[in-house]
């Protein structure tokens, strides 16, 4: 049904077309001649490069932006039931149909290798792509972020291969159709929707069990959530904990290092020899907004890292110093989400000890209503940190780092937002 829905379908729009994933099926369905629209609340880089593939782009949510001849709706999860496109394709009768539930119809198509876990999806992701593309078996990939070098979120490959970012929110992974399954790890996120770690859990066992006997699941056996789930899964199970890395990355930390053994698990099923999968990489350069290279000013290294989870901020921080371990480290963080501050309140206060100074922004809220009973400040003033600061606007933080950020010093703005802004007007200031 889903399916040729999907290949008969001569007019598409998109609702949260500038999102990562939504964006990547767009471009897919431009590539297949396709009529696409969409719209979203702001636009992005993304949405302009849409425009310019020949996607029909409007800027805000109405309910004339979806014209009656639309063969079928593709919607994000964040978009609820009372938008306005969505309730007009309700009332038009035309098909609606989730991102995850779009990206279940190429899966079932292909040989699917699906990527999930709370922590390293994209940078696995981006690994495996690598690899896969350096050997010449065109895989079609959806990734979260652009891969460095091909700068895109999607690669359309005619290939067998399929190779595809799977998200736990809300067990979106439940659409896909995978024959490899990787799991790099499972942490307390997401906690507003699943209320417990068991919750979890069980979804990404669910996920595990939609497996053939003859497929794989590639996990690490030291992670003790992971270990709980294996028994259970009829699948062959690889440790990609044992695989070794005897080459060097161009990526930092230990976090990274276990991104790459899962990496290689899989190049290594689908047939590609260690010196190959060794080659392939160490010459990978990464993607979007991960610990990524911005620029310098008067002598300040700037970077820009996703990280918004307190285990992805340790991580990340941990990697950081490491690598600069005589510089002074100053961190702006934009928290994701009302709920997730909320949750992890406690985890937060004790993520930032890496940093030498630590900048407050007020959360991003995405896709929820404001919370009054939490909030970046109370963030703040509760972390135990000798040089703290909060403030509630970009013009603000970009002021004070001008003044106080010194030649020899490394900036890192962190968080799922768009707290990247602040290096780029930084970067670009007089």
């Amino acid at each position: 049904m889903e399916e040729s829905l999907l290949e008969s379908a001569r007019k598409i729009h998109c609702i949260g077309i500038g999102g990562i994933g939504v964006s990547a099926l767009a471009q897919m369905f431009l590539l297949g001649r396709k009529k696409v629209s969409g719209s979203d609340v702001v636009p992005s880089f993304i949405t302009d490069e849409l425009k310019k593939r020949g996607a029909k782009i409007f800027i805000g949510h109405r309910a004339k932006n979806l014209s009656g001849d639309t063969d079928v709706v593709i919607y994000t999860k964040a978009v609820k039931t009372d938008n306005p496109e969505f309730k007009k394709a309700k009332k038009l009768s035309i098909p609606l149909l989730s991102y995850s539930q779009a990206l279940g119809v190429v899966s079932a198509k292909k040989y699917t290798v699906a990527v999930s876990g709370s922590h390293g999806k994209t940078t696995t992701t981006g690994m495996i792509a690598w690899g896969l593309i350096k050997t010449n078996k065109k895989p079609t990939v959806v990734v979260g972020s652009f891969l460095k070098g091909l700068k895109s979120n999607f690669i359309a490959g005619k290939g067998e291969h399929f190779v595809a970012e799977a998200c736990e929110y809300q067990k979106s992974f439940l659409d896909l159709n995978p024959q490899i399954i990787v799991i790099t790890n499972i942490d307390n996120d997401h906690l507003d929707y699943y209320k417990n770690i068991r919750n979890l859990e069980r979804a990404f066992l669910e996920f595990a069990r939609k497996l053939p006997k003859d497929g794989y699941l590639v996990c690490n056996l030291r992670d003790k959530r992971v270990k709980r789930i294996v028994s259970k899964v009829r699948a062959r199970v690889i440790d990609f904990s044992k695989i070794p890395i005897r080459f060097p990355l161009k990526l930092v930390g230990q976090h990274n290092i276990l991104n790459a053994q899962a990496a290689a698990a899989v190049l290594k099923i689908l047939g590609t020899k260690d010196k190959n999968i060794s080659n392939f990489l160490s010459s990978f350069s990464g993607t979007a907004r991960r610990f990524e290279y911005k620029g310098r000013k008067n002598g300040v290294l700037v970077y820009d890292d996703y990280a918004h989870h307190p285990t992805e901020i340790k991580a990340t921080l941990k990697a950081v110093k490491s690598t600069f371990k005589d510089k002074r480290l100053t961190v702006i963080f934009q928290p994701h989400l009302y709920s997730r501050t909320k949750l992890l309140f406690k985890d937060f206060l004790s993520s930032f000890s890496g940093a030498d100074t630590i900048i407050f922004l007020p959360i991003y809220a995405a896709r929820e209503k404001r919370d009054k009973s939490i909030s970046s400040q109370k963030l703040f003033q509760a972390l135990k940190h000798k040089n703290k600061f909060y403030f509630d606007s970009f013009g603000k933080a970009l002021k004070f780092i001008k003044t106080d950020l010194k030649k020899g010093d490394v900036l890192l703005t962190m968080g799922a937002g768009d707290v990247y802004k602040i290096g780029g007007n930084f970067v670009n200031s007089k």
